[in-house]
């Protein structure tokens, strides 16, 4: 090749690299602060559910209510050695979100803006301050200490698929049955008959705006502790650690607010945001000034390492002082609770990943919806599979719910006075979970 070659080529060659790299830099997204660092990760859940209410039944396609779709903005920076700042924000994405279909209809019928249709959320919004030695402190909409209390007792692929709420999640808005027939004028939902604040669960809290603390962790034991606007205080302590052949994951907590959420106007009905809204919505302003909400729990799991044989299992209670003579006259079971084990096994079988095949129990005895229900007792049964993809950071799964149960009514609004057995609903979830 002649050296006038060469310099063509080299001059064509380099060109085209210039190009190339102008090309990258218009198009990729730019960290502003280039000494805090930027990690975006995050998980796309979307499932099929077939449904049955002895009457209906139907097939929805939607976004898996139990761990929406979701991204996430993570970032830190050093201080020293020991100091460390950083953020997370967390936005949810959902498509039809599955905790808020019914019988009439695969679309979210729901007044408040974060439950309905093809709609993004701000899930979390915080900073924090991390010590190596003293722990963690955030400021910002997170987590609550005992947020996810019994859920993250998990440690198995069953976490994101079937945790302590999801029985009560993937029933939420279906309407209950007797007979065959609607039960009130208005129907009541599973979720109006199961009672925790927080996804239908008693016993742990949710996402509010907080100050939080983290322990570090000492000999596999960890404390977190977090308050609130309203006086909303809860505290948490953790348990992780290997015991021979054992893998050891417990957590036990317990919580207070004396803030019932606020009521708002919408279509078709009012809604609740915000607060603990431990009663209905038709009922949470009529309850101040002087409303409570106690809750705690403790849930565990226990893996046998060689053979993958775990079981996980926890207990919720919920009380409600609602601090107004007319509420609580209709408030006669202030106490709702529920427990619930989950045995299974958890393998390598495949080059794939790993397998968890598991079963589940889960028993409520709620507390009185004031104006609905004086109290109910639901039994709820789930079985199911989790494969993982490990070459796709991915999770597909196949879970079955029966449910059924009984309320005393209170005789309004079209609602049987006294004992009233609940006709039994069944449902197969059917999706995956992938990672980014």
């Amino acid at each position: 090749m002649s050296p006038a070659a060469a310099a063509d080529l080299g001059g064509n060659c380099c060109a085209d690299l210039e190009e190339r790299v102008a090309e990258l830099e218009a198009t990729t997204a730019r960290k502003g602060n280039r000494k805090v660092s930027l990690t975006i990760s995050g998980w796309v859940n979307e499932a099929v559910f077939a449904w049955d209410d002895g009457t209906e039944h139907n097939v929805y396609v939607g976004t898996n209510s139990v761990e929406q779709s979701r991204f996430r903005f993570v970032g830190e920076a050093k201080i020293t050695s020991d100091w460390s700042a950083g953020y997370t924000l967390e936005i949810g994405t959902q498509g039809h979100p599955s905790s808020q279909w019914n019988q009439n209809s695969p679309s979210s019928s729901s007044s408040n803006p974060n439950n309905q249709d093809n709609q993004l959320l701000v899930r979390k919004s915080y900073w924090y301050v991390k010590n190596n030695d003293w722990g963690q402190v955030a400021v910002g909409l997170n987590g609550t200490a005992t947020y996810h209390l019994l859920d993250d007792a998990d440690f198995t692929l069953t976490r994101n698929i079937l945790d302590a709420e999801a029985p009560a999640i993937y029933l939420s808005q279906f309407q209950l049955r007797a007979d065959g027939n609607p039960i009130g004028t208005t129907p009541l939902r599973w979720t109006d008959i199961l009672r925790g604040f927080n996804n239908s669960t008693p016993g742990q809290s949710a996402r509010r705006n907080v100050v939080r603390y983290d322990s570090p962790t000492y000999e596999g034991f960890s404390f977190a502790a977090a308050w609130g606007e309203a006086s909303l205080w809860d505290v948490a302590l953790i348990y992780k650690n290997d015991i021979h052949d054992f893998s050891v994951l417990a957590r036990a907590g317990y919580g207070q607010s004396n803030n019932p959420g606020t009521q708002f106007s919408g279509t078709p009905s009012t809604y609740v945001a915000g607060g603990t809204p431990c009663i209905s919505s038709s009922t949470t302003t009529a309850s101040l000034p002087n409303f409570r909400c106690d809750w705690g729990g403790a849930a565990a799991t226990i893996m046998h390492k060689p053979t993958g044989l775990f079981v996980f299992g926890g207990w919720g209670k919920q009380h409600i002082d609602t601090g107004n003579p007319v509420t609580e006259s209709q408030l006669t079971e202030p106490d709702s609770t529920t427990w619930f084990i989950q045995p299974g096994i958890e393998q390598k079988w495949f080059s794939l990943g790993k397998t968890n095949i598991f079963g589940e129990y889960r028993h409520d005895d709620a507390g009185s919806n004031p104006g609905k229900t004086f109290s109910s007792s639901v039994n709820l049964w789930q079985g199911g599979i989790v494969q993982r993809i490990e070459a796709a950071e991915m999770s597909i799964y196949a879970v079955y719910e029966h449910a059924d149960g009984d309320i005393n009514g209170t005789g309004v609004g079209g609602i049987p006075s006294g004992r009233t057995s609940l006709d039994a609903f069944q449902e197969g979830i059917f999706g995956a979970l992938i990672n980014f």
